[in-house]
């Protein structure tokens, strides 16, 4: 079919020759999308409920999905927190679990395998099926992960054998492995009714390997690559053109790889593989998934990201070329960089909007599937007789923070409550967006990353129904606001311009996608300006939740059909002429209008993005509503936990409106004036009296006493040290347990696990400085970096901050 969109500045009408900059045009004639199922993946398990792959999207039980994967290392966090980590990322909209097994944390020592506590994967993964959160397992041999030699066991080294290949003597000691992993997780694959869903076998293979931590000063480093693969191998996720002659060898050893996995009975309906720059996959066997790292630190210096411009990842997928035919897979960016782990060189800071501009760009890209590495951070564990971070990369000895949306000691982040828009969105409508084909203007390929004046779209679609994805982010450049733009969409049925007048702005940084020609239960929406946040799957009571983008005002169009009404339910402005009604709502607070025909009626609830930040979706007596608070909110079977950071008071909003009777554990509750849309209550709970208290030294040296312990009504304490200089410690009972590298950010260490695990009573913080010729000044901000201009060093402990984070637990009952 034919689907022509044309942007323009509505200020200039329609088709008009305007400056360059303003004026944007797409004229699309593209079949449809050959959708086809030939992979040999996918399977049903004890209970007929079935995964099944085509090339462009995976279902569940024969409806479309989109994974939305967020990696985990549970070797990497306390067990005792496993649980409210899986709450905290199901609570962010997470539907799929990644996590590592790291061979060398779980046999360190040659023949002595440790599944115990920390590194306990079967109960870690006992309780992602308790949650209902199917898992991706990463079994090796090889990870990365940025853990010591790869995941490698030192020892391996010792042995005259060849890693990373088919020689016997290392296929021995894989399959070993494997035999125990598989014995761990007996009974919990998705062919038994478990969660495990997916395998990824090996990991980068012939493409990037780590270097082997036992090495010498000044020594250049020897990779964990096979041999006949060095020549190839890279350090970091990239691009290379080069073909390697061993190409065939390297599948055959993956395929190897999963015959023995099987042999293990680890066996899985889907099996993955890191598929970019043409690193091996199992032909037809295997999901090639691919990754995009914004901010990394393997480059010799800044660089501006393509990954903020829309291309056709069906076609072209990033970092190619790849050893695969694109169109033969799903589109499936499993490895997005949710961060960045910084090395001792390079420590670039991931803006927060950054991460929901590029889940945005790869959704507009055909993206089928998004994962996060990170997407919850972590603490790398010290072995026996090393530590375990991958140092020999500049790696810091112990912390696995990577800036992630949830950060090492479960902290979560700006990153975390913008991506869960899009996660909410994806969850609610991923039926209807996978099928979508991706449309790009022709001039889309001219635009590079220097160019933040044009404005960079993109449009997924099935038949005439569709969504808009619009990104104004790029890495280390602030793109100009677009202003007044208005889109004309012509499909099969005519031209819809969106709005029919006047025009909608985009400020700098901000993104959007925006619906037309959508079925809104059966109601016919033209066009919002607004972006679906989700919808009520209750048959009943039927409601869809919209956001307004930063400086774009809402406004809806729906056709008009006989017997329907459109009322106004709070704050909205309703017209209408012979073929539609028009919905404004403002931009600055919560509005609702009510869908009436003759079978139901559809509430529609209108919020600003900064409003929509706070929500989430929870259920309160077995019927769904969106709860809006600044606290974290998670779901248990007994009620809903509250996590409020430094605030001992603060308010939650719930929609729709509920009558249950709502109590609070930990704290009092009391109902606000009444409000028409919205149910809006305050909780209050008592001042902590925190014994806790920091001592600065010196500019070097900071004393933290954990005197009293952490008060029952917190949740925990976070230390936050705003400092400069260049390397951060903290130790207890004279052994390192925590570290941080300088990035101009100011460092947060959560205390419950050392005060309440570990018993601590004082932990002693020694900070070195930074020096003028230091590599990494290429990634601070010009007000991170101190003035070097009278010394060559400089070192500060500028504040020290004792934040608690206080917790209480909302019932409900009728």
């Amino acid at each position: 079919m034919s689907l022509a969109v044309v942007l323009v500045c509505w200020m200039s009408g329609y088709g008009q020759q305007i400056e360059p900059g303003h004026h944007y045009s797409i004229d699309i004639d593209i079949p449809e999308k050959q959708i086809v199922s030939e992979l040999d993946l996918g399977g049903t398990n004890n209970k007929g409920e079935t995964i099944a792959a085509n090339n462009y999207y995976l279902s569940q039980n024969a409806k479309p999905i989109i994974p939305i994967t967020g990696e985990f290392h549970f070797s990497r966090y306390p067990e005792e927190y496993w649980e409210e980590a899986i709450q905290k990322m199901k609570a962010g909209g997470i539907n799929m679990m990644a996590t590592y097994v790291f061979w060398i944390l779980h046999e360190e020592e040659e023949g002595i395998f440790d599944f115990e506590g920390n590194k306990n994967v079967r109960k870690f993964v006992e309780l992602c099926a308790q949650y209902d959160l199917p898992v991706i397992i990463r079994i090796g041999p090889f990870g990365h992960g940025e853990v010591r030699n790869g995941a490698l066991p030192d020892w391996l080294l010792a042995k005259p054998l060849t890693v990373r290949s088919n020689d016997p003597d290392y296929l021995f000691y894989a399959e070993r492995l494997y035999n125990k992993i598989g014995k761990q997780l007996k009974g919990l694959f998705f062919k038994d009714g478990g969660p495990i869903i997916a395998t990824q076998i090996e990991n980068e293979y012939q493409h990037s390997a780590a270097p082997w931590g036992l090495t010498y000063p000044g020594q250049p480093l020897d990779y964990t690559a096979s041999e006949r693969d060095k020549a190839l191998t890279q350090k970091g996720v990239g691009v290379s053109k080069e073909d390697n002659p061993y190409a065939a060898l390297g599948n055959d050893h993956m395929k190897l790889l999963k015959s023995l996995a099987q042999k293990a009975g680890i066996e899985t309906p889907l099996y993955t593989a890191t598929g970019w720059r043409n690193a091996a996959i199992i032909p037809n066997e295997s999901l090639p998934v691919t990754a995009a790292y914004a901010y990394p630190t393997w480059t010799d210096e800044r660089e501006l990201s393509p990954f903020y411009l829309y291309t056709d990842m069906h076609k072209n997928p990033d970092y190619a070329p790849v050893r695969y035919t694109p169109e033969s897979y799903p589109a499936f960016a499993a490895e997005l960089g949710g961060g960045i782990m910084a090395t001792y060189d390079r420590r670039p800071v991931v803006l927060p909007e950054s991460l929901d501009a590029l889940i945005n760009r790869c959704l507009g890209s055909g993206a089928n599937g998004i994962g996060y590495y990170m997407y919850h951070g972590g603490s790398t564990p010290r072995g026996k007789h090393n530590f375990l971070n991958d140092e020999a990369i500049g790696a810091a000895k112990i912390s696995y923070d990577f800036q992630a949306p949830i950060g090492e000691f479960g902290q979560t982040r700006a990153s975390y409550h913008r991506l869960k828009l899009i996660h909410y969105f994806l969850n609610a409508f991923a039926d209807r967006l996978a099928p979508m084909t991706t449309v790009l203007p022709e001039t889309n390929t001219a635009i590079q990353p220097s160019n933040t004046e044009t404005l960079r779209y993109a449009v997924r679609h099935e038949d005439d129904s569709g969504f808009l994805f619009i990104n104004n982010f790029q890495d280390h450049k602030s793109p100009t606001d677009k202003e007044a733009i208005q889109i004309q969409v012509n499909t099969s049925e005519g031209i819809r311009s969106i709005p029919e007048n006047g025009g909608f702005d985009i400020k700098s940084s901000e993104n959007a996608i925006f619906p037309f020609n959508f079925d809104l239960s059966g109601v016919h929406l033209n066009y919002a300006t607004a972006q679906l946040l989700t919808a009520s799957e209750d048959k009943k009571n039927p409601y869809y939740v919209f956001f307004a983008p930063e400086g774009v005002r809402p406004q809806f169009s729906f056709k008009k059909a006989k017997g329907l009404k459109i009322v106004n339910g709070s704050h909205a402005t309703i017209t209408s002429n012979k073929e539609r009604w028009l919905v404004d709502c403002p931009q600055d607070e919560p509005s609702e209008f009510i869908l009436k025909n003759e079978s139901q009626s559809i509430k529609v609830l209108v919020v600003d993005k900064n409003f929509a930040l706070k929500s989430w979706p929870v259920d309160i007596d077995q019927r769904e509503h969106l709860l809006f608070t600044d606290a974290d909110v998670l779901q248990h079977d007994q009620g809903l936990e509250l996590l409020s950071k430094e605030a001992n008071t603060f308010e939650f909003f719930v929609y729709p409106k509920t009558a249950t009777k709502l109590t609070v554990d930990g704290g009092n509750l009391s109902a606000e004036p009444k409000n028409k849309v919205l149910s809006h209550f305050k909780v209050a709970m008592p001042e902590a009296s925190l014994l806790f208290n920091a001592c600065k030294i010196n500019d070097k040296r900071l004393v933290v006493s954990l005197e009293g312990g952490i008060p029952e009504n917190l949740h925990d304490v976070i230390l936050k040290i705003d400092y400069i200089g260049d390397t951060a410690m903290g130790f207890l009972d004279n052994e390192l347990v925590a570290d941080e590298f300088y990035k101009g950010i100011p460092w947060e260490i959560g205390l419950r696990y050392f005060s309440n695990i570990k018993k601590a009573k004082e932990m002693n913080f020694y900070f070195r400085p930074i020096y003028k010729d230091a590599p990494f000044l290429v990634d601070l901000e010009e007000n991170q970096s101190p003035d070097f201009s009278e010394r060559s060093s400089f070192v500060e402990i500028r504040k020290t901050d004792l934040i608690p984070v206080y917790r209480s637990v909302l019932n409900f009952k009728d």
